[in-house]
């Protein structure tokens, strides 16, 4: 896990809320991101992860997030609030995202939790109301709300999904929104199947701590190795 934390920089757009399912959510992000590669992309500090170049933002703090020794997503981490990113390769002709927003609430109704479409900064989205997983340490059981928001791209679609109180407090919710338009994407020109995620890179520093830490186990293996250790972390304060 890589995290990257500012301790200067953004300015926070104002507010329109917007009310539903899972309670108030939304408002005014500045520009017209996401963008893609080619566009002409504003300025700003982002973080290099092959297929995405990720916001590096006041109070957040970047994590990227490992399943069989691939990176497999990258959350944005601000208080107790988080944006899970996502890039995906998508057809030539047409988008993925009305598809996608049926198939997530087919989802959250198998598992027993609410969803609805609703307007947002980014066009429709999905406002749901799940139950996490697995119990979550310090937060009360229940159903959570959790926002998922979608844009298409040329041959690209960028998933978001906020959790926290950010999927219901739109005054939360305006820092993240801001990262998410942010973010710029790179289809890249090799061939990819349409919905299969596009590659995330870690940065050199991340590559780095992964090596160190598994010279660190290797070196303890005989020792034993705490089942619930917490794997390679990288934070930069600026």
């Amino acid at each position: 896990m890589l995290r990257r934390r500012r301790g200067q920089g953004a300015e926070q757009p104002e507010q329109a809320e917007k009310t539903g399912l899972a309670g108030e959510a939304g408002g005014e992000v500045g520009g017209i991101g996401p963008w893609d590669v080619n566009d002409d992309v504003p300025q700003g500090e982002r973080i290099d992860f092959g297929s995405m170049h990720v916001p590096v933002t006041e109070g957040c703090e970047v994590q990227v997030s490992m399943a069989d020794d691939q990176a497999a997503w990258v959350t944005v981490v601000r208080g107790d609030s988080g944006l899970q990113l996502q890039a995906f390769a998508a057809p030539k002709t047409g988008g993925l995202w009305a598809d996608v927003r049926q198939e997530i609430a087919d989802e959250v109704a198998k598992a027993g939790g609410q969803s609805e479409e609703a307007d947002g900064p980014f066009g429709v989205e999905v406002r749901a109301l799940i139950a996490p997983p697995e119990p979550v340490p310090g937060v009360p059981g229940g159903l959570h709300p959790v926002r998922f928001l979608g844009v298409d791209g040329p041959r690209w679609f960028l998933r978001g999904v906020i959790s926290g109180p950010a999927a219901r407090q739109p005054e939360v919710a305006a820092p993240l929104e801001q990262v998410f338009a942010d973010v710029v994407v790179v289809r890249g020109d090799h061939p990819v199947p349409p919905r299969d995620m596009l590659e995330i890179q870690l940065p050199a520093e991340a590559l780095q701590a992964l090596a160190e830490e598994a010279e660190a186990q290797e070196g303890n293996r005989w020792g034993g190795i705490e089942p619930f250790q917490r794997g390679p972390e990288i934070t930069e304060t600026r």
